[in-house]
C-alpha cells in the first residue's frame, strides 16, 4: 500500500472531517492529558514517554529512552513514522463532536478504541472523542501526536498485537488487489485479441460532445409522501442547425453520493445531452450537501437508514411527475422516452441505481457480516445502518429502468450475491483501485461475478479513488474537506472516461444503436487510456479467476511435523 494511501486511512481513522479551524466552545476538554505510551505484545509491555516521542517528531532526535526500539526499524520507516505522527488534517470541532455523536462515528471509535485503550485496559473509545474534539480545538491541530496528548489519560495503553493485524491486513489486502488486477489485465488482453478489429482513430471521439445543443430546467416537486422537497436539473436536447430531434429521448436518472448534489455530475448529464438524452440530475434531501452542511453545523440529526430506501422511492417519483409532464406540459410533450430509461450513481447513488434496477437489501448477508469488526471495508459502516431498518421486502425496484452505470457502489453486504442476482438488466460497474471508501475488490469486483445478467461489464480505473469521477461543487467548496491523498491525480483526465463509456453503454442499450457496441470493449479503452489511470474493461470474469488470484499471493502454510 503506498504512503499516500497510509496517510489517507490514517486521517480518516482520527477525523480528518472539517474543512476550517475556527474557535467553538468545546463539548469536551480532557483535566489532563497523557504523558506515557504503554505498548503490550501478548505478555510483553514496555511503556515510553509522550515527550520522548514528541522529540523525535519534531527534532528527529532519538533519546535515551527510545534507543533500544529505534535499531530495529530502518532509517526511511523512522521517516515514515514521523511524517504521519506529525501530519496535520483540518478538523473543525464541532464537525468532529457531530460525527463522532451519530451511530456511524460511534462505530468508529469503538474500534479504534480496541486499539489505543484507557489505563485501565479498557476500550479508548470515550477517551478518543475527548482527545480528537481537543486536538481539532487546539493551537497545534489535529495530528496523531497532539491526539497522544489530548487522551484524557496519564497513560494510553497500545494494543500492539491488534494493531499488527491490521497492519497485516492492509498488506495482504493491497497485495490481493493487485494480483487480481493483474489477473483482470489478462482477461482484457484475451477479451481484445479475439474481438473483431476497429480503427477507433477513425470512429468519433465520444469522450467529446455530441452534436445536439441542450437547456437546463430547474424543476421542484413536493414529495407529500416522504415530507419533503425534490430538486432536480433537466437537460434536454434541442434541435439545432446541424441535427434534429426526430424522435423523443431517452432519460436517464443521475443520482449522487452521499454529501453530493445535483452538481456532482453535471458535466456527465451535460455531455450525454449533448448526445441525444434527456438527463434528470437529482438531489436526494436526506443526505445531500445541505443536509451534510446543517449536520456538521449542529443544526439537525445525521442522515437515517431509511434514506437508503427513499433514495429510490423519489427517483421513481421524479419519474412518475416526467410521465405526467409528458403529457401535460407542451414544452415536454414528446420529448421525453419514458419507457427506456438509464441510472448512472456513485457511491451511494450507485447502490441506488442498483437498487432501481432489481437488487434486493439483503437482511441475512447484513446479519452475518455486520456482527464482525471490519477495519478495512469502510463502506460497511455505511451498509449495516441498513440492518437498523425493520426486515422487510422493501420494493425499490423500477421497471422503467432498463441499463444501469454504477461508479463506486457499496453492494457486497447490503445486497450480497442473492440481492445482485435479481438484475436482469445490463449493468457497467465502474471500480477505482484506490478507493478505500467502497473498495474495489469487494465493492465492485467480486460482485460483479454475481451478476447474472447476459450484458454486463467491469472498469478498473487504476490510480483511481472514491472522488476521481466527482465533479466540484459549483461552489467551488465540499462539505467534507477532502485531503489531497484522498483525491489522488488530476480527475479532469478521468472524466473523459466515464463520458465516453455512458455514452457508448447507453447508446447501445437505450437506443438499439448497435455501432456502439464496439466502444464496449476492452480495445476501446485501451486506445483511449492514458496516465495517470489506466482503463480496462471486461466482460467475463469468474469467481474462481480470483481465487486462484489470491491463492496466488497468499503464504503457504509450512507442513506440520
Amino acid at each position: 500500500m503506498s504512503r499516500s494511501i497510509q496517510r489517507s486511512w490514517i486521517g480518516l481513522a482520527i477525523g480528518s472531517l472539517g474543512f476550517w479551524l475556527f474557535p467553538t466552545v468545546l463539548t469536551a476538554i480532557p483535566a489532563y492529558s497523557a504523558d506515557r505510551v504503554a505498548v503490550f505484545y501478548g505478555p510483553l509491555e514496555f511503556t515510553l514517554s509522550v515527550d520522548a516521542l514528541e522529540t523525535f517528531v519534531k527534532e528527529g532526535k532519538i533519546t535515551d529512552e527510545l534507543t533500544p526500539y529505534a535499531g530495529s526499524i530502518k532509517p526511511e520507516s523512522q521517516a515514515q513514522l514521523r511524517e504521519i505522527l506529525q501530519q496535520r488534517f483540518e478538523a473543525n470541532p464541532t464537525l468532529i463532536s457531530q460525527f463522532t455523536s451519530a451511530q456511524l462515528g460511534k462505530t468508529v471509535l469503538e474500534r479504534m478504541g480496541k486499539v489505543l485503550l484507557t489505563e485501565t485496559g479498557e476500550n479508548g473509545a470515550t477517551a478518543l472523542r475527548a482527545a480528537l474534539i481537543s486536538a481539532a480545538g487546539d493551537a497545534q491541530g489535529l495530528s496523531l501526536l497532539n491526539l497522544l496528548r489530548k487522551f484524557p489519560d496519564r497513560t494510553i495503553r497500545v494494543n500492539l498485537n491488534l494493531g499488527l493485524q491490521i497492519t497485516a491486513q492492509f498488506s495482504e489486502f493491497t497485495k490481493y488487489r493487485d494480483a487480481i488486477v493483474k489477473v483482470i489485465e489478462q482477461e482484457a488482453a484475451t477479451e481484445a485479441e479475439t474481438a473483431a478489429k476497429v480503427d477507433f482513430s477513425q470512429q468519433p471521439d465520444l469522450r467529446k460532445a455530441g452534436t445536439f445543443q441542450w437547456e437546463q430546467q430547474t424543476i421542484t416537486l413536493n414529495d407529500t409522501v416522504r415530507d419533503r422537497t425534490l430538486t432536480f436539473d433537466l437537460y434536454l436536447p434541442q434541435a439545432n442547425n446541424r441535427v434534429s430531434v426526430q424522435q423523443a429521448a431517452p432519460v436517464i436518472v443521475i443520482s449522487h453520493g452521499a454529501a453530493g448534489n445535483r452538481s456532482s455530475f453535471a458535466y456527465l448529464a451535460q455531455h450525454l445531452a449533448s448526445h441525444g438524452f434527456a438527463v434528470a440530475a437529482i438531489d436526494h434531501p436526506g443526505d445531500n450537501t445541505k443536509l451534510f452542511e446543517q449536520f456538521f453545523s449542529g443544526l439537525t440529526g445525521s442522515p437515517q437508514p431509511i434514506e437508503l430506501v427513499n433514495r429510490s422511492l423519489e427517483i421513481t417519483f421524479v419519474l412518475d411527475e416526467l410521465e405526467r409532464r409528458a403529457q401535460s406540459d407542451p414544452t415536454l410533450k414528446g420529448r421525453l422516452n419514458l419507457q427506456q430509461v438509464g441510472a448512472i450513481g456513485q457511491s451511494l447513488g450507485g447502490y441506488t441505481s442498483l437498487a432501481l434496477a432489481g437488487a434486493k437489501i439483503n437482511f441475512p448477508q447484513l446479519q452475518k457480516d455486520c456482527n464482525t469488526d471490519q477495519f478495512l471495508n469502510l463502506s460497511l459502516l455505511v451498509q449495516c445502518d441498513v440492518a437498523r431498518l425493520p426486515n422487510s421486502n422493501y420494493s425499490l425496484q423500477d421497471e422503467r429502468i432498463k441499463a444501469v452505470f454504477a461508479i463506486n457502489p457499496l453492494t457486497s453486504s447490503v445486497f450480497g450475491q442473492s440481492g445482485l442476482s435479481q438484475i436482469k438488466v445490463p449493468v457497467m460497474l465502474v471500480a477505482g483501485t484506490d478507493d478505500i471508501f467502497t473498495p474495489a475488490v469487494t465493492e465492485q469486483i467480486q460482485p460483479f461475478t454475481w451478476l447474472t445478467a447476459p450484458e454486463k461489464y467491469l472498469v478498473l480505473l487504476e490510480n483511481a479513488t472514491h472522488f476521481t469521477t466527482i465533479a466540484k461543487s459549483r461552489d467551488e467548496r465540499s462539505v467534507l474537506p477532502i485531503p489531497p491523498e484522498l483525491v489522488g491525480p488530476d480527475p479532469d483526465l478521468a472524466r473523459p472516461y466515464i463520458n465516453a463509456l455512458s455514452t457508448a453503454f447507453f447508446k447501445n442499450y437505450l437506443t438499439n444503436a448497435s455501432e456502439y457496441r464496439a466502444y464496449l470493449s476492452p480495445a476501446y479503452t485501451r486506445s483511449i487510456t492514458q496516465e495517470p489511470f489506466k482503463l480496462t474493461l471486461v466482460q467475463s470474469l469468474t469467481a474462481d479467476q480470483i481465487n486462484r488470484a489470491i491463492e496466488s499471493v497468499t503464504p503457504k502454510q509450512a507442513s506440520q511435523p
